[in-house]
Formats: C-alpha cells, sequence, structure tokens
C-alpha cells in the first residue's frame, strides 16, 4: 500500500509543478505572468496579462493536471493489489501532491499558482457529481460579482464541507474528504492578500489588474489586451 501511496505523490507533484500559466503566457505574449497583476500561474492571472482565450486554456490544461494523480493513484492501487478504500488514499495522495505542485512548483522556482482549477479538476476525478454541482454557484458568483477570487475563496471551503458530509454518510471514502480539506486550506491560504483586498474593496475584477509588479497605476500591454479580449 505505502508504495503505491508515495509513488502517487511523486507524480501529482511532478504533474502539479507544470506551470501551463507561465507556458501560454510566454506563448501568447511574451511574458512571465509571474510578473504582473497578483504574481500568479493559475487561469485568472493569465486572464488579465494574456486574455480570455488563453485563460481558459489554461483553466483547461489546469483541470486535466489535477484529474491525473487521481486516476493515476487509483491505477497504481490496483497494481499494489489494495482495496478500494486504500486506493482511495493513493489517489488523494497523487491529487494532494498535485495541488501542492502546483502552488510550490520545482520546475518554477517554487513560485506558482493559487491551486484552484487543479484542486476542482482532482474533486471532479474523485466524485464528478458533486463537484459539478459546484459549477453553477461558481459561476452565479462570477457573473454576479465579475470577481474571481471570491469565487475561489467560496468554492473551496463548500467543496470541503461537501466531502466531508458525503463521507460521513458512507457515500465517498474518507480519503476524499481528507484531501478537499487540505486543498481547500492551501486555497485560502493562497488568497490570504485577495482576503485582505476583499474587505477592503479593492480587489481587481475580471479584466483589471493586470499591470506589471512594481509598476501600479501604468496601464501596460499585457492589461489592454486583456480587456480588449474581454469585449470581444
Amino acid at each position: 500500500m505505502w508504495w503505491a501511496i508515495v509513488v502517487s505523490a511523486l507524480i501529482g507533484y511532478a504533474l502539479g509543478s507544470v506551470q501551463f500559466g507561465i507556458i501560454v503566457g510566454r506563448i501568447t505574449r511574451g511574458v512571465d505572468i509571474r510578473d504582473y497583476g497578483s504574481g500568479a500561474t493559475g487561469a485568472t492571472n493569465v486572464i488579465r496579462t494574456s486574455g480570455a482565450k488563453a485563460g481558459v486554456l489554461v483553466i483547461i490544461l489546469d483541470i486535466a493536471k489535477g484529474i491525473a494523480p487521481v486516476y493515476i493513484g487509483i491505477a497504481l492501487g490496483h497494481l499494489a493489489g489494495i482495496d478500494h478504500d486504500a486506493r482511495a488514499w493513493a489517489g488523494a495522495a497523487g491529487a494532494f501532491a498535485a495541488v501542492c505542485g502546483h502552488v510550490w512548483p520545482i520546475w518554477a522556482g517554487f513560485r506558482g499558482g493559487k491551486a484552484v482549477a487543479s484542486g476542482f479538476g482532482a474533486a471532479l476525478a474523485m466524485n464528478p457529481l458533486a463537484a459539478a454541482a459546484l459549477i453553477p454557484v461558481a459561476a452565479i458568483v462570477v457573473a454576479g460579482t465579475r470577481i474571481m477570487s471570491l469565487m475561489s475563496i467560496t468554492m473551496a471551503p463548500a467543496m470541503a464541507v461537501l466531502f466531508v458530509v458525503l463521507a460521513a454518510l458512507g457515500i465517498s471514502p474518507w480519503a476524499y474528504a481528507a484531501y478537499a480539506t487540505g486543498a481547500a486550506a492551501i486555497i485560502l491560504y493562497k488568497h490570504r492578500s485577495n482576503i485582505s483586498r476583499l474587505l477592503a474593496g479593492t480587489e481587481p475584477r475580471i479584466g483589471r489588474g493586470g499591470e506589471k509588479l512594481g509598476d501600479a497605476g501604468a496601464a501596460g500591454a499585457p492589461v489592454a489586451h486583456a480587456e480588449t479580449a474581454a469585449r470581444r
């Protein structure tokens, strides 16, 4: 059992460390998106710096990056000949490691994103119906406020509570509840500055806040591009 969990975690961390936001930012705009906006590598900052289409691509790739470690972990569990609950722990270990890899990527100097899309991808692989049930709520929050961080801060703990309830009811493994709780804690931790800005009323909306770091108030090319893309 233990070797499956350890190998799953290692693979998950390696996959999570692949920063699609950086790759897409360099291809589409020729910039390191960590030098702009929030400094993160996730889809929200890609939208700010490289436009909506690039951001959607990163969302899809990051979700896939969260899905893959779950199935890899479960497959390793099958190879190890362990039971269903133990396989769930192997999948959860890979998923949690992928979240850690996205936030602290070894391939990118340990400067990554906030793991919202990859964290959701893992939850989608664990329980598609439960994860999908949160999508309409997330869409309403984004459509009503145009603040992506508010959606992330709301959905992460909601996902954790939902998975804990499902585990308590015997519908979903406790391993998945443990994953969701740990992932939510990391996501909230990485959104500390966003929470502060939300409380102060200064959190940027979609298409805003993409100026180069250290150059607040200057509307650089990435910002203009993102705003143009958002209007299309």
